[in-house]
C-alpha cells in the first residue's frame, strides 16, 4: 500500500473520538449477543432459524477456523498480546487518520471486533461463536460471531478505501 497522509483530523472531519466510539458499539453488541448465547445455550447446543442458518453456541480456543485450537493453551495469551498490541496500532492509526473516513470505519470496524473477542479470551479462555450458515447438509461454513462480522467488514472496507485511493491518484 501506498503511504497514506499522517496529518491529524483537526477540524477537518471526524475525530479520533466518533471512531472509537463506534468500535465501542461493536464490542457492546458483540458482547450483548454472547452474553444472550451463552445464557440460553449449551455448548454445542444448535437451533435451526432457516434452511441455511443456525444459531449454535461453539467456543474457539484457537484462530479463525480453529487453526491452533489445540496448541495446548499457549495460544490464548498469545492472541491476547496480538490482539491489545493491534489495537493500540489501530488507536494510533484513528488519532493520526480520523478525518480519512471510509478507513477510519473500517479501523474502528476491525478494532471493535478485536476487543469484543479478546474480551471472550481473557474471560472465557475461548471465543464464543454462535453464527453458523450452511447449504444444507453439503458445506458449512464454520461458525463466526459479531466481532468476527465486524472484522470482515473492516477488511472489506480497507480493500475498498484503498481501490479508491489508488483510483484516484
Amino acid at each position: 500500500m501506498a503511504t497514506r497522509s499522517l496529518s491529524r483530523s483537526a477540524g477537518n472531519g471526524p475525530s479520533m473520538w466518533l471512531w472509537l466510539g463506534i468500535a465501542l458499539v461493536v464490542v457492546l453488541l458483540d458482547q450483548f449477543a454472547k452474553q444472550l448465547i451463552v445464557g440460553d445455550f449449551r455448548i454445542g447446543e444448535s437451533r435451526t432459524v432457516t434452511s441455511f442458518f443456525d444459531v449454535v453456541r461453539l467456543e474457539n480456543t484457537g484462530m479463525a477456523w480453529s487453526l491452533l485450537a489445540n496448541a495446548g493453551g499457549w495460544q490464548r495469551w498469545f492472541f491476547i498480546v496480538l490482539a491489545l498490541a493491534a489495537t493500540g496500532f489501530m488507536a494510533w492509526l484513528l488519532r493520526r487518520n480520523g478525518s480519512q473516513k471510509l478507513f477510519s470505519f473500517a479501523i474502528a470496524m476491525v478494532m471493535g471486533g478485536a476487543v469484543g473477542n479478546v474480551l471472550d479470551r481473557m474471560t472465557r479462555g475461548a471465543v464464543v461463536d454462535f453464527i453458523s450458515l450452511h447449504w444444507h447438509d453439503a458445506y458449512t461454513f464454520p461458525a463466526f460471531n459479531l466481532a468476527d462480522s465486524a472484522i470482515t467488514l473492516g477488511a472489506i472496507c480497507l480493500v475498498l478505501d484503498e481501490l479508491l485511493r489508488v483510483r484516484k491518484g
